[in-house]
C-alpha cells in the first residue's frame, strides 16, 4: 500500500542498515586479526635476541599489526637518527625527540585506521530514527489525507497506514540501536 515516498524511506533505511552491519562485521573481522597478528608478534619479540632480529623479522614480514608498524617506525627512526645526525629537520634533535615525533606520527595514521568506518556508523545511529520518524508522519499524514477524502473515521481507513507508519519507526530504531551499540564499542 506504501507509495512511492515510503518505499524510497524503507530502501535508505535498508541500505543504512546493511552499511551499519559491513562496518560492523569488518571491525569484528578486523579484531580478531589484530589480536592474532599480535600475539604472535609480541611473542617473537620479547623472545628475540637482539633488535636487529626484529627489524629482521620485520623486513621479512610487512608491518600489519599496530605493535609491528609501531616497532618498525621506532627502529627505524634510530637507524635514520643514527645515519643523518640532525642533517634533516625531521631528525635535528635528541634521538628520544626523533622517536618520539616518529611514533606520533604512526599513531596518528593507526587512530585514522582504527577509525576507519565509525563516523559512518555514528552518522546512521544519528539519521536512522529521524528517517523513521519522517516516515511515520508521512504515513500517519496519509491517514488524515484518507479520513478527509471520505469522510469517515473508520478503523479500516486508519489502520493500514497508521501501521505502516508505526512500522517505519520500528525499522528506523532496528537500524539505529546496533549502529549506537557498534559506534560506543568501536
Amino acid at each position: 500500500q506504501a507509495d512511492l515516498l515510503s518505499q524510497s524511506l524503507f530502501v535508505i533505511l535498508i541500505i543504512m542498515s546493511v552499511i551499519s552491519w559491513l562496518i560492523i562485521f569488518l571491525k569484528i573481522l578486523q579484531g580478531m586479526s589484530e589480536r592474532r597478528n599480535t600475539k604472535k608478534f609480541l611473542a617473537m619479540f620479547w623472545s628475540a635476541k637482539s633488535v636487529e632480529d626484529i627489524d629482521g623479522y620485520l623486513v621479512e614480514h610487512t608491518p600489519n599489526n599496530y605493535h609491528e608498524i609501531l616497532t618498525d617506525a621506532g627502529i627505524h627512526a634510530v637507524q635514520r637518527y643514527k645515519k643523518t645526525q640532525n642533517n634533516s629537520l625531521k631528525d635535528t634533535g635528541s634521538l628520544e625527540d626523533v622517536i618520539t615525533r616518529a611514533l606520533s606520527a604512526k599513531l596518528d595514521e593507526i587512530n585514522l585506521r582504527c577509525e576507519n568506518g565509525v563516523t559512518s556508523l555514528a552518522a546512521i545511529a544519528a539519521t536512522a530514527p529521524f528517517v523513521g520518524l519522517f516516515g511515520t508522519v508521512y504515513g500517519i499524514y496519509h491517514a488524515l489525507i484518507a479520513i478527509g477524502a471520505t469522510g469517515a473515521g473508520t478503523i479500516d481507513k486508519i489502520a493500514g497506514p497508521v501501521g505502516e507508519a508505526l512500522i517505519m519507526t520500528g525499522v528506523g530504531l532496528a537500524v539505529a540501536i546496533p549502529a549506537v551499540l557498534a559506534h560506543s564499542w568501536v
